[in-house]
């Protein structure tokens, strides 16, 4: 009975693997280089680097803005995305030859660097990640489902891989990897070992993950975590048409008034004359994502229309707010990363070890065993 409960662990473990094994495999690979992509592009992309050889303060978003608009006067921009210090930051607009594009101006220098109509790396890999380029449609992505739904994989994974490993702590203490007892004892053990040291990434994935599902079932629910962005009421608008509103660094000013120790990372200008400034920013809590803070900005009057923090959320928003500093591994900088990347290479490796350890069990179960040719030599 013994033999047969392990044996169906085994099965069920494996089962959780090689059917979706090329899926989970890519969802981890692609994820594992999201972790680091800012990174990537600082590397690879001359143009996304912030250089600042001389020191120079940080420029203002407004000024920023106003050096995109010298080059392209008829531009319209839409938002403001700040990164990492040494990436530039990117200033979405349209144009009259440019339905959609993305301006890469130096904060520091106030240089427009370049001018890209395509979507970025960081953008395309954590796309490619989160809902493999499925479109979306009535509020949901068949890929986010897929996607998410490897939360149970994970954990099932886990969970099946802990009971067929009963002592896995001696990985801890007594760590082994044999390279000179055939391909099969080493693919074991590098599986195993992975597992084992893996146990607290793989419980954040699955739990991470498990939390996307949800989110994306109330996404297709029309259940709101966030509240809708509030518009300015007729009887706020300016009478006179030579009204003028505040500009943006006056609304972020109004936001650092609100917030101590706030950093801009996304912002969006009012697209038409009833809408607000959406101000979207860090503070000094280390779990939440750079969307932890929020202001909407009325621009006629300056005054704060709604506004959000840690301290306000709701529970559903504090898990919103929370899942990807832990999923993505930002929640300690360049150091966390480097973690969450390292043990994303193990994760992928295990993905392709444990299909190969099932696939070679499958293949000798399906092979004829000695007694079988024997008895069939002596009926001849």
């Amino acid at each position: 009975m013994a033999k047969l409960s392990k044996r169906f662990w085994f099965q069920l473990h494996g089962w959780f693997s090689l059917p979706v094994w090329v899926l989970f495999c890519f969802i981890c690979v692609t994820g594992t280089i999201s972790v680091i992509s800012h990174e990537l592009t600082w590397l690879t992309n001359s143009q996304a680097r912030a250089s600042n050889p001389d020191n120079l303060p940080e420029q203002s978003k407004q000024a920023l803005i106003d050096s995109l608009i010298k080059e392209h006067p008829t531009a319209d921009v839409m938002s403001v995305l700040s990164y990492e210090p040494y990436l530039v930051n990117a200033i979405i607009f349209t144009d009259t030859d440019k339905p959609y594009a993305t301006a890469y101006v130096n904060q520091y220098t106030g240089e427009v660097q370049a001018v890209y109509q395509t979507t970025s790396f960081i953008e395309f890999m954590r796309t490619l990640h989160s809902w493999l380029y499925f479109p979306w449609q009535e509020g949901y992505s068949v890929g986010y489902y897929l996607v998410s739904a490897m939360a149970f994989v994970t954990l099932g994974a886990l969970v099946t891989g802990l009971i067929i490993y009963k002592s896995f702590w001696r990985a801890f203490i007594q760590p082994k990897i044999r390279f000179n007892q055939g391909s099969k004892t080493l693919l074991k053990d590098l599986h195993t070992m992975g597992g084992v040291w893996s146990i607290w990434f793989m419980a954040i994935m699955s739990l991470t993950g498990l939390w996307y599902l949800a989110q994306a079932i109330m996404w297709h629910n029309e259940i709101d975590i966030e509240e809708h962005a509030p518009i300015v009421s007729e009887a706020q608008l300016p009478s006179a048409s030579t009204a003028k509103a505040i500009d943006l660094d006056s609304a972020i000013s109004i936001t650092k008034n609100q917030f101590s120790e706030f950093t801009p990372t996304y912002i969006m200008l009012p697209e038409h004359n009833r809408g607000m400034y959406s101000i979207m920013g860090a503070g000094d809590t280390i779990f939440y994502d750079g969307y932890a803070y929020s202001t909407a900005i009325n621009p006629w009057t300056g005054e704060i229309a709604s506004s959000k923090s840690p301290e306000t959320m709701s529970t559903l928003q504090t898990l919103s707010h929370i899942a990807d500093p832990l999923h993505y591994g930002t929640i300690g900088g360049i150091w966390t990363k480097i973690i969450w990347f390292l043990f994303g290479v193990i994760l992928s490796g295990m993905s392709i070890t444990g299909f190969m350890m099932y696939s070679k069990k499958l293949v000798k179960a399906k092979l004829p065993s000695p007694v079988t040719i024997n008895d069939t030599a002596e009926a001849n």
